[in-house]
């Protein structure tokens, strides 16, 4: 099929005609994108998604033959193009969410009218922003190579012991969007349960999906994942994840305690935004605090990155090498306030060298 010229080139894979229709006529309304094939099933989609390789792919979970999380995983096994799910499985909460975006999903849209739905234009703007996105991101390195270089940590780390730290816990600001429930999993699952920091990670997500984000994480790492809540008192070996729609946020109490804050102000962009949470977290431990922001598009967390430096504080930026979005990252690197430019697979170590781990 002969390719239009600046197009954006789209496959949508779904076992409903209705629908398959619906979305062609909404995302070719847009003149930046050229459906150049539909599909019916898994199975299908792979086929033509091999043979046309377009530019993006939009990917139905419940079809026949093959269902959309195994032709997402082969799509992204084979690094042809990055997929969007486009299902009514991924509403908020949904543990399908999260399975299709740890497979490497760039993102998830929910129909709002169920299967067949016929009021998909509600969502019209938010997909086919993330089809020009998700466009722009290229061909990543994803699920095998991620895989391999995991492997290489588990042996590296099993014969190696960290010294253990006397210092008080430092606390590490960890900032990820775009791509984030996937990579998480090449630093989280590395780090010992008595690391001798707290972590807060701020993951750009909507409300009531945090919660089940940090209960997958918790069932997956050695150290102890909880989603945040108010006046939760901070501990070292605990991943605080942000809440969505709420702001994460520190306080010290008079007996020296240092607890949660959850808050609806300011008003930003991103609830929760990694910008307010790194600029609290700064301003309690300051010098202890680690800073990191990972895959994500846009600039949060680049302002707060500038004020753990200048409050002796050290900063980590993840490397375009396994970023999914090159963004954020980059935006803090070309700000010239990045310590250490690291590989997803790598900053666990380096976490744990900065932080050591506490007797237990």
């Amino acid at each position: 099929m002969k390719k239009l010229e600046g197009k954006i080139r789209v496959i949508i894979a779904d076992d409903s005609a209705l629908m398959r229709r619906n979305l062609k006529h909404l995302i070719e309304s847009d003149i930046r994108f050229e459906v150049i094939d539909v599909a019916r099933d898994g199975e299908d989609a792979i086929n033509k998604v091999r043979e046309l390789k377009p530019d993006v792919v939009t990917m139905d979970i419940n079809m026949p033959k093959m269902d959309g999380l195994t032709a997402l995983q082969i799509i992204i096994d084979e690094k042809i193009c990055p997929v969007i799910i486009v299902s009514s499985l991924s509403q908020e909460g949904a543990v399908t969410t999260f399975e299709a975006l740890e497979l490497g999903a760039f993102e998830c849209i929910g129909k709002p009218g169920g299967t067949v739905s016929k009021n998909i234009e509600e969502v019209g703007e938010e997909l086919v922003e993330s089809l020009y996105n998700a466009s722009q991101i290229g061909k990543k390195k994803t699920t095998l190579k991620r895989l391999a270089e995991s492997k290489k940590i588990i042996k590296k780390m099993s014969k190696r012991k960290f010294q253990k730290s006397n210092e008080k816990f430092k606390a590490v600001a960890l900032g990820i969007s775009t791509g984030g429930p996937k990579i998480i999993y090449d630093v989280l699952p590395f780090l010992p349960k008595n690391l001798n920091a707290a972590i807060f990670i701020v993951q750009h997500m909507p409300p009531n999906f945090t919660a089940s984000y940090a209960e997958r994480l918790n069932k997956n790492c050695e150290i102890n994942v909880v989603e945040v809540k108010d006046k939760m008192i901070v501990k070292p070996g605990t991943v605080y994840i942000g809440k969505g729609g709420k702001h994460l946020k520190l306080r010290e109490r008079i007996d020296g305690e240092v607890a949660i804050r959850l808050s609806n102000v300011p008003k930003e962009f991103f609830v929760p935004s990694v910008n307010i949470m790194m600029e609290s977290v700064s301003n309690i431990y300051k010098k202890r605090v680690i800073g990191v922001l990972m895959t994500g598009m846009g600039k949060d967390g680049v302002n707060s990155m500038v004020k753990i430096k200048e409050n002796g504080g050290t900063t980590i930026a993840e490397s375009e090498e396994t970023a999914i979005v090159f963004g954020m990252p980059k935006e803090a690197i070309k700000r010239g306030v990045v310590d250490e430019i690291l590989p997803s697979y790598d900053i666990a170590e380096a976490l744990i060298k900065k932080a050591g781990v506490f007797n237990k």
